[in-house]
């Protein structure tokens, strides 16, 4: 019997790397739903290509093209918000979860109804409402896959381990575009050269969050909600070469190593084949080749969003959501150069330091109805601060 899959934020780097390992395997696939951004032609040739149910893209006023280009092939087509949704609530085994940014959320949330898996590669999901995700899983009988690299390798060097004799998890990041620039250049830099990873072929805006190094301070958070770890045992570690994803430390003092190619076939073939693990087609490293790996402490007055990120952990409620926001906020300024590269982490912190004062942000019980309260209240907050620095 095939497996009903659906696939969230289809058009981007992990929903198409997605499509990819599927389309090798087509006849094992039942594909319920694909959705996406503006990307309205790619999403149409992949509904039809895979045969799926409905197609969705996030932008109404994209539904006429949507539907042209579906004419004819039997696929639905739908859009907007509700859409999105309603494409959630179609029953499927395995859903990807690949929307960028919070609007990932309540799709998510609502996949888990029907009790099968959800491969998570939104980050947002975690960082805003992990609590509220996690307890929603356990609720429906629904088993959450990480998708990130770095999680997907910890999730490995857990299995058939305890989490209570896990002494430390270490995630490792590249360092992004700017790793070797020097400090008074970083204010300079542009959306451009942000854009330009040195080992991953990622989207934009996770390429710049990247190099800024908000993508890594969101895993930090990420692991915290999905692995019940302490913050203070959780390290970050420099690693230009991005072969080590993860490390997991013992009590007895051991690491356990997580070590593959950068490509994010890996870890979605993991979580596609879970609990098996099949043949997938990546780089197989010859590490003789390689010759060598390093590894440096991160310097946070160059990426102050890990230090940002440890204080959200340490106030908690809906810090992760107005963070999130915030974030968001500040790197569509940036994109738009109205801010600088440096900007953005000042954008998040006086977004926080505001909020923080004014609304309770740590003591608030975490539902959808708070995480959207809250997620305005901080858009409307750093768009304030973004208009003053300009």
């Amino acid at each position: 019997m095939a497996r009903r899959v659906s696939i969230f934020g289809a058009t981007g780097s992990v929903g198409q790397n997605t499509i990819d390992l599927i389309a090798r395997d087509r006849e094992s696939y039942d594909i319920i739903a694909l959705t996406g951004g503006a990307n309205v032609e790619q999403l149409a040739a992949d509904a039809r290509r895979l045969g799926a149910q409905v197609a969705v893209t996030a932008f109404e006023d994209r539904l006429g093209e949507l539907r042209d280009a579906l004419a004819g092939s039997g696929v639905e087509a739908a859009a907007g918000e509700t859409a999105l949704l309603e494409a959630a609530d179609r029953p499927a085994d395995w859903v990807m979860s690949a929307i960028v940014g919070a609007a990932g959320l309540a799709p998510g949330i609502h996949t888990l109804r029907h009790g099968g898996i959800l491969a998570l590669a939104n980050k947002e999901s975690l960082v805003t409402a992990g609590p509220l995700l996690t307890a929603e899983a356990r609720a429906h009988g629904a088993t959450i896959l990480p998708v990130d690299s770095e999680h997907s390798g910890v999730f490995q060097a857990l299995t058939g381990e305890r989490i209570e004799d896990v002494e430390r998890v270490i995630i490792t990041a590249s360092g992004g575009a700017f790793r070797d620039w020097p400090l008074e250049a970083l204010e300079h830099a542009t959306p451009d050269q942000a854009s330009n990873h040195p080992n991953w072929d990622m989207g934009q805006r996770i390429t710049i969050d990247s190099a800024s190094m908000f993508n890594k301070s969101m895993e930090l958070i990420e692991t915290k909600e999905f692995f019940g770890i302490a913050p203070d045992r959780i390290e970050v570690l420099i690693h230009p070469e991005s072969l080590v994803h993860a490390l997991v430390g013992f009590r007895d003092g051991a690491l356990m190593a997580h070590v593959g190619p950068p490509d994010m076939r890996h870890a979605i073939g993991y979580a596609l084949h879970w609990p098996e693990r099949r043949a997938l087609p990546v780089e197989r490293l010859d590490l003789a080749q390689i010759g060598q790996l390093t590894f440096a402490a991160p310097d946070e007055t160059r990426w102050p969003a890990l230090r940002l990120a440890r204080e959200v952990m340490a106030t908690g409620g809906l810090a992760g959501t107005a963070f999130t926001a915030a974030k968001e906020r500040a790197l569509d300024a940036f994109i738009e150069r109205r801010i600088g590269f440096s900007a953005m982490a000042r954008v998040v912190e006086e977004t926080l330091a505001r909020l923080s004062s004014a609304s309770g942000l740590g003591s608030d019980t975490i539902t959808l109805d708070n995480v959207a309260r809250m997620d305005h209240l901080a858009r409307i907050t750093a768009d304030e601060i973004i208009a003053q620095a300009g």
